[in-house]
């Protein structure tokens, strides 16, 4: 919680800071990158720093986060930052690198802000820094803690491949005895890959299956991207690569409310890992799955997702096609506006940004609490919902 007198600082230097963070946030990554050249290898997204987008999403989320701390609303920032440890701790952060960060960082406002960066705004801004890193560093240590090994990456076996259009299922079975994490259906795991810049770099994908020894991911191909070209055209069975442990908060819970799975493209990842999990459980719970894609071929997971839908007694399943669709399909973008969704359903949505913002709107104008909407995103995190 903040003080009163950083509270009432931040608040009135937020339209400052706010105007310009798009000016402090490169400065801030081009010294520290400069400082530590490793942070590029395995650890930042060197595209997204390269097109600028890891810059946006830094600032959009240090400002939204530093406005709701100012508010007192400290459950949204709660929130927020546990989405952001686990994809820290999918990463390997250490502690040392948060003050690595924080120099750098306020180096950078400095430099900026000149003159109007008092000591009273540093003292105030280096209190919001060091209470959103200091709930960070206690999540991710439990985190860390709950893993059955304390090696944060490991080496795994290529041990299966499959390949369904622009989209390869991977399979992978661990190298040594190490204990391994079970995964909740719906986390994820980053995988890491040299790339042909001779940089590691890593990138996170669900476990469509992971409840045992053995991990399967489906990896749609991104031509612009560092690592699924390598995974898609160049890894084979009988290769290495390296796993983080299973991490990530948006997944399947104990509960008997009703549950709408509402994913597009590769998003449907989560719900492949949900759906099986229910079916192999024999659940009788109310399960609504709704997807869209490009066209019935172009969605690689199709039929397992439709099995273990039909297999259980109270799920339902309602797809949307640009193309090539049949009469039992809707065409077109996905419409929840006519969809009987409860209002007491546990939401996960996965999928493009735009995408998840059209459906957590309709969902809200419909009564569905913003609380019981968990979304998750692969990639900059550029978005910090409006309250609903």
């Amino acid at each position: 919680m903040l003080s009163a007198t950083s509270r009432s600082a931040v608040v009135a230097s937020l339209p400052l800071v706010r105007s310009k963070i798009e000016q402090i946030t490169p400065i801030f990554y081009e010294r520290m990158f400069t400082a530590h050249p490793e942070f590029l290898d395995g650890l930042f997204n060197e595209a997204n720093h390269k097109s600028g987008i890891q810059h946006s999403a830094f600032a959009l989320g240090f400002i939204s986060m530093a406005a709701r701390m100012a508010e007192d609303e400290n459950e949204e920032v709660d929130a927020m930052l546990t989405r952001i440890a686990h994809r820290h701790t999918a990463l390997g952060v250490s502690a040392s690198q948060y003050d690595i960060v924080h120099d750098h960082l306020f180096e950078a406002l400095e430099i900026v802000l000149g003159a109007e960066f008092t000591p009273e705004l540093r003292r105030a801004w280096n209190d919001v820094y060091w209470l959103l890193s200091n709930v960070l560093l206690r999540v991710e240590c439990d985190l860390y803690d709950a893993q059955a090994s304390f090696a944060r990456w490991a080496f795994w076996w290529v041990t299966g491949r499959e390949e369904h259009g622009d989209t390869v299922f991977l399979t992978f079975e661990p190298v040594t005895d190490t204990p391994v994490s079970l995964a909740t259906p719906g986390q994820y795991v980053s995988v890491r890959v040299a790339t042909p810049s001779g940089r590691k770099q890593a990138r996170q994908y669900t476990l469509i299956s992971g409840g045992g020894t053995a991990r399967q991911i489906a990896v749609r191909r991104n031509d612009a991207g560092l690592v699924s070209p390598v995974l898609n055209d160049t890894l084979a069975v009988g290769d290495m690569v390296e796993l983080s442990n299973p991490y990530g908060n948006v997944v399947l819970t104990p509960s008997d409310a009703p549950l709408a799975l509402i994913t597009a493209g590769i998003g449907a990842t989560p719900t492949a890992a949900i759906v099986r999990a229910l079916a192999e459980a024999g659940s009788d719970r109310q399960v609504q799955v709704f997807h869209a894609d490009r066209s019935p071929a172009h969605w690689a997971l199709r039929e397992r997702i439709t099995e273990d839908v039909h297999s259980l007694p109270n799920a339902t399943l309602e797809l949307w096609f640009q193309e090539g669709g049949d009469s039992s399909n809707f065409t077109g973008d996905m419409d929840l506006t006519f969809m009987d969704i409860p209002r007491e359903a546990e939401v996960v949505l996965c999928g493009p940004l735009p995408f998840m913002q059209m459906a957590r709107g309709q969902l809200i104008d419909q009564g569905v609490a913003a609380r019981q909407i968990h979304y998750e995103m692969f990639g900059p995190d550029l978005w910090y919902p409006e309250r609903g």
